[in-house]
């Protein structure tokens, strides 16, 4: 891992899953906007993040409850990144509701601010994410990414997940179309 550098100083940066952010709440009061912030300036800089324009505070901060309400009962997992106490990046995993999926779960999103980018960041919150599944004891992790998104795909492959399928132009962003690619990682595999 590259760690970021916070004026001048090389740092580490802290993952906190969410029982840790709710318990600090200097953090969790900003948590929202914070990851609101970093959410659409990546979505206006072009990022596959599921929106084509960036997503406003109220539809970010309904997202992040569900999902911290959902990760209270066992069935997804939250994470936060912060170097210096500032909100670097995020990323959660939402287990498969329909019964015949339960054993699953999907990673929904990983975003980290563009200006941390290339210090593993990302790395650290998929890691983490990927503990949290086997912890829960999820037998497939799955995610997926834009064709055009080669830094995540070669992030995904580094932490053993394998490509299971491709839909090729699946993804319309204007008139530009984009593969739709799907990863997973399989636990039953690994012991």
């Amino acid at each position: 891992m590259n760690p970021a550098r916070t004026n001048g100083v090389t740092a580490e940066p802290t993952i906190l899953d969410a029982v840790e952010l709710a318990s600090d709440p200097e953090l969790a009061a900003r948590f929202a906007e914070s990851a609101h912030r970093i959410l659409a300036d990546l979505v206006r800089g072009g990022a596959a993040l599921g929106w084509v324009d960036p997503p406003s505070p109220a539809e970010v901060a309904e997202l992040l409850a569900g999902v911290a309400s959902t990760a209270q009962v066992g069935d997804a997992a939250l994470r936060a990144a912060y170097l210096d106490r500032r909100l670097v990046g995020l990323g959660y995993w939402l287990r498969y509701a329909r019964p015949t999926h339960r054993p699953h779960a999907d990673v929904e999103k990983i975003a980290v601010d563009a200006a941390a980018h290339g210090h593993g960041i990302g790395r650290a919150l998929t890691a983490a994410l990927i503990s949290d599944a086997r912890e829960a004891g999820i037998e497939v992790l799955t995610l997926d990414a834009r064709g055009d998104n080669v830094p995540a795909q070669r992030l995904y492959h580094s932490l053993g997940f394998t490509e299971y399928g491709r839909l090729p132009d699946f993804v319309a962003v204007g008139e530009s179309r984009f593969d739709k690619v799907f990863y997973m990682l399989d636990f039953r595999l690994q012991g």
